[in-house]
């Protein structure tokens, strides 16, 4: 069978390999599925909110293409195909920021995010297409690689391998295929989940009255549906907000309230939040959970999120790319630039700016460049320099 699979491969063929990774991480509690699918948990508020704000950040971020030199220098590559592409979107239909959140969310909430490098009729790299993982059942061949078989949704397959993919994986249980962080908390989403279906249940189904009328006898029918019809007429609504209830025949009035608050309910969905902040590393803050907030703290939790939540989801990108999209051994790599998030506020900013001039390690111009300015009319800086600018 060796010599056959040998021949084979020689003639174009590969064989499946006995273990296929994507059924593993499709099976329910793993990969795309977490106890409940990957789409069924963005009803969770909390998963769509951090989900959205880590993809649409990172989609956010200026995408800068350097080309280092015999020196070790790096210069942006301004007209290297990738450029273009972060400029001008990754297809007709689809934007630079929208192919980054599209494929950072797929990742976050299956463990896996995938998409299709394109190149024209000369190798030239054209675009990309984003590929939803639902789609997509992934083989271990028997020379080792990764073949994506990929679903149109009408019946069609076709095969895609490494180097014509871009995959980018959350963290991974075989090396292979990712595996979504739903799924390695599976009890804590179903447990957050549970919380927030006890809670429409209540809100459905919970008998909550204001108050309870007492009579010492009993009422027949007539008086009870005429107290019924003078309640409702006299005392419900917001018009009738504040009138003064009278009884007679010794009955009374007590007041009942039976609230969310007394079976804890709400607490139990507030720690819910935070338990999906803690999954996927999201200070609260971010996603609208004020409990805890300040002023001051609120502004480090920008900081600590771009540092402790972007700036890792930024280097699998750009580790990816250098994998998948750029030649091997080639000097050239993508950026995606962070410092817009981490740059504080202004006076810290411009203090830090001033610094970096007094003590030589930048110039005005660059300066301006960090800023998103232009160089000073009339002011030339030396030609590398200039170069690096322009």
């Amino acid at each position: 069978m060796k010599l056959l699979d040998a021949m084979a491969a020689r003639l174009g063929y590969e064989k499946r390999s006995g273990a296929d990774p994507s059924w593993a991480a499709l099976a329910p509690g793993i990969g795309y599925h977490a106890g409940l699918s990957a789409r069924a948990a963005e009803n969770l508020s909390t998963v769509l909110a951090c989900t959205t704000v880590i993809a649409t950040s990172l989609g956010s971020i200026p995408a800068l293409i350097y080309q280092r030199d015999g020196a070790g220098n790096r210069i942006e590559a301004l007209g290297h195909p990738l450029a273009r592409i972060t400029r001008d979107g990754v297809s007709e239909a689809m934007s630079w920021p929208d192919f980054i959140e599209h494929l950072v969310a797929s990742t976050l909430l299956t463990g896996n995010g995938l998409a299709e490098i394109l190149r024209d009729s000369a190798g030239q790299l054209s675009g990309f297409r984003y590929i939803p993982w639902g789609m997509v059942t992934v083989a271990e061949l028997a020379s080792g690689r990764l073949a994506y078989d990929v679903s149109d949704g009408r019946g069609h397959r076709r095969r895609l391998l490494q180097g014509e993919v871009i995959h980018l994986r959350d963290r991974t249980d075989d090396g292979l295929v990712g595996r979504s962080r739903l799924s390695r908390a599976a009890e804590t989403v179903a447990g957050v989940q549970s919380s927030n279906q006890f809670a429409n249940s209540f809100l459905d189904r919970g008998m909550a009255p204001s108050g309870v009328i007492s009579y010492p006898g009993t009422l027949n029918d007539d008086q009870r549906i005429h107290l019924r019809e003078q309640m409702a007429s006299r005392h419900e609504g917001a018009r009738n907000a504040g009138r003064t209830l009278v009884l007679d025949g010794g009955m009374t009035w007590a007041a009942s309230q039976i609230s969310p608050e007394d079976a804890e309910l709400l607490e139990t969905r507030k720690f819910g939040v935070e338990e999906i902040c803690r999954l996927f590393q999201v200070p609260p803050p971010l996603v609208q959970d004020y409990s805890h907030n300040t002023f001051t703290n609120s502004e480090t939790a920008g900081r600590w999120f771009a540092m402790f939540t972007l700036a890792p989801w930024a280097r699998k990108l750009e580790a990816e790319y250098a994998r998948s999209v750029f030649p091997a051994g080639s000097a050239l790599e993508l950026e995606l630039d962070l410092s817009g998030f981490l740059r504080g506020d202004p006076q810290t900013r411009w203090a830090a700016h001033k610094i970096a001039i007094d003590t030589g390690v930048l110039d005005p111009d660059e300066v301006r460049q960090i800023e998103g300015w232009n160089p000073r009319a009339g002011v030339r800086s030396d030609d590398g320099k200039e170069a690096a600018i322009s």
